[in-house]
């Protein structure tokens, strides 16, 4: 059942609007008890009055004769709320001046689910008591309340109840605009309207512990993944604008995306974790993460980055790439260093030379969540790129991806380069071959000097189709792979 802020008054539109109305604010305005009841409120010996000594509107709550001292003989309790701070109001006079002593006792009744009770209704604790001055008057009283350390924000499920005591005469007393600060956690369905569920949330960010995957962090709650399980592959082919001899393992690395999201779904982090497995070049290639249209203002901070003292890379103090519109993060700008060759030429693309166990690499961007131009999930848009040996205006991107404020773009249109900016084709052969590419999963890569066509036999085909045909060409199906010309491995 849907929360209900208890000092928000909701407009009736229904039945039941009606009685949720009344968890706001108690007014009798409804003249009908049986709708506060039914939304788990409770009374005794009192009822709705439109008498003259009414106090606001047509009807107030009205007493028996208040002679009796007992807490049990006249009272009205609340469903079951989670106690918020602050004051419990109301208004209250009595109809005349006839009786020995009048009073009103503020008691707290708490959830005790072994209590014999159907209701459940553990031991009340009485916590204040208000006393009509003698001799008595008819005034109207606004009555104030703090709601009991004790009990406010405490997490757990209390009932209010207001006992009306009294001696001698026959006075009643009226009551009116009654007010509890907390959230409703009653279920009218249930026949004796026992509390919701009590959510166990120990960081306090309004997110389940159940349901977060920080629970005991008030900062972060939820994590976003791509792929959503495992890992993907990324590689690229260097020699772009030329295809050369396309086998596709100048660089490859594993990869999963990481978005953390607070209990407000506004981005805090973005990771990237990757495995870099194979440099099948001689380049020294770097390798960056554009944002795009996101600015690098912001970016708060960037760690995790493996980049040395270059003249063709300023970075700014937040971790950015210095003279970009949108914020760009060099990850690296040498594979190499990030995985040294073991001997021989490139790094696990040749089955002669020495293998080198893969390396991860962890990239941590973080955002501030709590500014009101805070980041949602939909904001992340990823463009990764290589940066071919470390000259910063030669970018590689996946197929149709725009390059950044630093590529030269003067270099589409050259080799075997198809590229039209004004009809968003970029980084395409004639035939719309790519020379980055990225799959939801871990593939094998060819040896070195393998055309990539010959290893994928379907890969050609899904990319002169722009991605129509074929989708499933990265996949270990009969027939889809040669695997003699893959590397494998170790």
């Amino acid at each position: 059942m849907k929360k209900l802020i208890l000092s928000i008054v909701v407009a009736a539109s229904s039945f039941f609007s009606n009685a949720q109305s009344q968890l706001a604010t108690l007014t009798a305005e409804s003249g009908n008890r049986s709708l506060e009841q039914a939304n788990c409120w409770g009374f005794g010996a009192t009822t709705y009055s439109n008498l003259e000594f009414r106090i606001n509107g047509n009807w107030s709550l009205r007493s028996n004769a208040l002679t009796n001292a007992s807490l049990t003989a006249c009272w009205v309790k609340s469903p079951w709320i989670k106690p918020g701070s602050g004051n419990i109001t109301m208004k209250v006079r009595l109809e005349n001046d006839r009786g020995t002593s009048r009073g009103m006792v503020f008691q707290y009744v708490p959830y005790d689910p072994n209590a014999v009770s159907n209701f459940k209704e553990g031991t009340a604790t009485s916590f204040y008591t208000y006393n009509w001055a003698t001799p008595l008057d008819i005034w109207v009283k606004d009555i104030s309340v703090p709601v009991p350390a004790a009990i406010a924000n405490s997490g757990q499920p209390y009932k209010i109840l207001i006992s009306y005591v009294g001696s001698g005469g026959t006075s009643r007393a009226f009551s009116d605009d009654l007010f509890i600060p907390g959230t409703y956690w009653s279920d009218p369905s249930n026949a004796y309207c026992l509390p919701l569920p009590t959510i166990k949330d120990t960081d306090s960010d309004g997110v389940a512990d159940n349901e977060d995957a920080y629970p005991n962090d008030s900062k972060r709650a939820y994590d976003n993944f791509y792929p959503a399980a495992g890992k993907g592959t990324i590689m690229f082919e260097d020699l772009w604008p030329t295809t050369g001899d396309y086998d596709f393992n100048d660089f490859v690395a594993s990869f999963r995306q990481q978005v953390v999201l607070n209990a407000k779904n506004k981005v805090v982090e973005l990771k990237l974790n990757m495995t870099v497995r194979a440099i099948g070049a001689s380049f020294h290639n770097g390798f960056g993460i554009q944002l795009d249209n996101i600015s690098p203002k912001q970016v708060i901070s960037v760690t995790g980055a493996n980049t040395g003292k270059t003249d063709w890379l300023k970075v700014e103090s937040n971790g950015t790439e210095s003279g970009q519109t949108y914020a760009n993060i060099i990850a690296f700008d040498d594979a190499f260093r990030v995985l040294p060759s073991p001997g021989g030429s490139g790094v696990n693309v040749d089955p002669a030379n020495p293998y080198a166990k893969p390396v991860d690499l962890d990239l941590v961007i973080s955002f501030d969540a709590e500014s009101e131009k805070a980041l949602e999930l939909k904001d992340i848009q990823i463009n990764p790129y290589l940066i071919v040996n470390q000259d910063r205006e030669k970018e590689i991107h996946l197929p149709n991806m725009v390059p950044t404020d630093l590529a030269n773009q003067k270099l589409f249109g050259t080799g075997q380069d198809d590229s039209n900016p004004s009809k968003e084709k970029l980084y395409k052969s004639k035939n719309n071959l790519p020379w980055a590419i990225v799959v939801p999963s871990e593939i094998p890569y060819p040896q070195t000097k393998v055309d990539f066509l010959q290893v994928y036999q379907y890969f050609g085909k899904w990319a002169e189709s722009s991605g129509f045909s074929s989708e499933d060409w990265y996949e270990n199906k009969k027939g889809y792979r040669d695997e003699d010309k893959m590397y494998i491995e170790k």
